[in-house]
């Protein structure tokens, strides 16, 4: 279960962290907050069997370059996968995006111009209204929590995380999604990406959904505690042809949950 992307791209002057696997027809895949790629690691390794299957980290997510003063918001997100895609050769490759994922690659195929063959959606945050208190908490006071103590800091990734999944999070799973966001580094990074959350960049590309210029579907969690399955509901019906499927006894974090879910969908629509 070891998870290292080996490879870098400088994008803005920062180093951004990715790898390839397999060979075949090209799928990218997109994470979300406050997670990496390593929520693709056994659904990646299961779809390299027959696709070319790309992951990266997001700006300042996971093991792509953190620094202060830093632009993690969604803004800056859809202008690195248009550049990665560039980078990588692709034109129009299948894409999985969750969570934050899901608004980067909308945001980079209706502002930027990305062409996908299919998008397979994952609870993504996609509608407003978005945020919950406790991120609206951070950013009104994001320099105190940047500098609670390592004790408090650790208390705070464990409750976040655990509402993530309907599912309990093996201890080694939960600190792997932890580490990224501990330390003097790792700590500031959190509570930036948080500050950072703004609804605006949704509300840019909303009400544009039935411009959509590749099929699409959409899966979520029937017990997602951070955006409720409703939510999926009302996206789906703004999205052209959208089918929705929900997924039962599975929270936010599907990969965890139902990883089988993702790799059956994926095998389903792509092929």
């Amino acid at each position: 279960m070891k998870w290292n992307l080996v490879r870098t791209f400088e994008f803005e002057g920062q180093s951004i962290a990715y790898d390839r696997l397999g060979a075949g027809p090209p799928i990218v895949m997109v994470h979300g907050t406050p997670f990496s790629s390593f929520v693709w690691r056994a659904i990646a390794r299961e779809l390299s069997r027959r696709f070319e299957v790309f992951v990266y980290d997001l700006v300042g997510y996971g093991q792509s370059e953190k620094r202060d003063g830093q632009d993690v918001s969604l803004g800056i997100q859809n202008r690195l996968l248009a550049a990665l895609l560039r980078f990588w050769s692709l034109e129009r490759p299948d894409v999985i995006a969750h969570d934050f994922g899901g608004a980067t690659a909308l945001r980079a195929h209706l502002l930027d111009g990305c062409e996908y063959r299919r998008l397979l959606l994952i609870d993504p945050v996609a509608i407003r209204p978005w945020g919950s208190p406790f991120v609206h908490h951070v950013r009104r006071f994001e320099e105190a929590f940047a500098g609670v103590p390592d004790y408090i800091q650790e208390a705070i990734l464990t409750a976040y995380l655990r509402g993530a999944a309907h599912k309990p999070l093996p201890d080694f799973v939960r600190q792997a999604y932890a580490a990224p966001w501990t330390g003097p580094i790792g700590q500031a990074a959190f509570y930036r990406q948080i500050a950072q959350m703004d609804q605006r960049y949704t509300d840019e590309i909303q009400d544009r959904y039935g411009n959509l210029r590749c099929p699409t579907r959409l899966l979520w969690g029937a017990e997602d505690g951070w955006i409720p399955v409703e939510r999926g509901r009302e996206l789906a019906a703004l999205l052209p042809g959208c089918r929705l499927t929900e997924i039962p006894g599975c929270g936010h974090l599907m990969q965890e949950d139902a990883p089988e879910a993702i790799v059956a969908s994926a095998l389903e629509f792509f092929e």
